[in-house]
């Protein structure tokens, strides 16, 4: 068993295939357990740190509910306004003084790279829960858990990745993980809103096929996972950019009509108007099963890090 005690989990180009396999070899353990008992007690006594500085509401509630679903225990500084941030206090202060509290920290921030400067500030483990444009480690890794729930295998995978590439630190993440395994790549942006050239060119370089186009009926004809992003209002400085973008690419019963075979469709959510509420009762969308995931996956983290798996 891949070995993640006392580690941070902060990027998705820091865990080999072996660990991903391993994670989500006991997040299907611990699925099958909590379907005979509501908790398993591996983590009684430990306390979980949730600093979030953006918004949240499937990543801070899915890490609160794995904790308690371990049996530990839960703190959280409620919002920024309520906290000594809104007096000043600068992040690693913060974290620093948390860190006295709890025994393992998840932090979400707007800023690329925080999540790093506050792992290095101090000794108990920090997940990172979203860095600015950067990183999302852990909605990768459930990403990769309900793929392979859903198709079957992670071998032999064309996935295409639609919308905000640019900003999207869960596809920035995603990409290390299916990296991987091998897959095939379809890029689905506007141009303003590509994957950014130095993660593209490192795919490349390791041998992944990439195809970056604007055509996302070739790019779902060709795939067996559609994983769609939102357009994301709140990295945009030119508010304009973003009324001309939001919309870009919207996927409905109309779209779905189009294609050669079923498709799976994944999302991070939220989501705004680029999928459809027609489209959730179509078999193969798998957004809200891909959340339910999120608890089984970030249990079987938080267990590793504690060394109880």
């Amino acid at each position: 068993m891949a070995c993640l005690k006392g580690k941070d989990i902060l990027h998705g180009n820091q865990f080999t295939r072996k660990e991903i396999e391993a994670i989500l070899k006991v997040a299907s353990e611990f699925e099958k357990e909590l379907k005979k008992k509501d908790t398993l007690p591996l983590l009684k006594g430990k306390i979980l740190a949730t600093l979030f500085f953006e918004p949240s509401t499937r990543t801070r509630l899915s890490f609160e509910t794995a904790m308690q679903r371990l049996g530990g225990g839960v703190i959280g500084m409620g919002s920024v306004e309520s906290s000594s941030v809104a007096k000043g206090e600068t992040l690693l202060d913060t974290v620093r003084t948390v860190a006295q509290y709890a025994d393992v920290i998840v932090l979400r921030h707007p800023r690329l790279g925080s999540a790093k400067e506050a792992a290095d500030a101090v000794p108990i483990p920090i997940i990172n829960a979203g860095d600015g444009a950067g990183q999302h480690p852990t909605q990768a890794l459930l990403d990769m858990y309900t793929i392979q729930k859903e198709i079957g295998s992670l071998k032999n995978l064309t996935v295409s990745l639609v919308g905000d590439l640019k900003y999207g630190r869960t596809v920035h993440a995603l990409v290390e993980l299916l990296s991987l395994f091998k897959a095939k790549i379809y890029m689905v942006s506007p141009a303003l809103l590509r994957m950014p050239t130095e993660i593209t060119t490192g795919l490349k370089e390791n041998g992944i096929e990439v195809i970056e186009t604007e055509d996302m009926v070739e790019a779902a004809n060709a795939s067996s996972i559609l994983y769609m992003t939102r357009i994301q209002k709140e990295r945009f400085a030119d508010l304009s950019e973003y009324e001309r973008l939001k919309g870009s690419f919207v996927l409905n019963r109309a779209f779905l009509n189009k294609l050669k075979r079923k498709v799976t469709i994944l999302h991070p959510l939220p989501r705004v108007d680029e999928i459809d509420p027609e489209v959730d009762t179509y078999p193969g969308a798998a957004y809200f099963r891909q959340m339910r995931n999120g608890i089984f996956v970030r249990m079987a983290l938080l267990a590793m890090i504690f060394g109880k798996r």
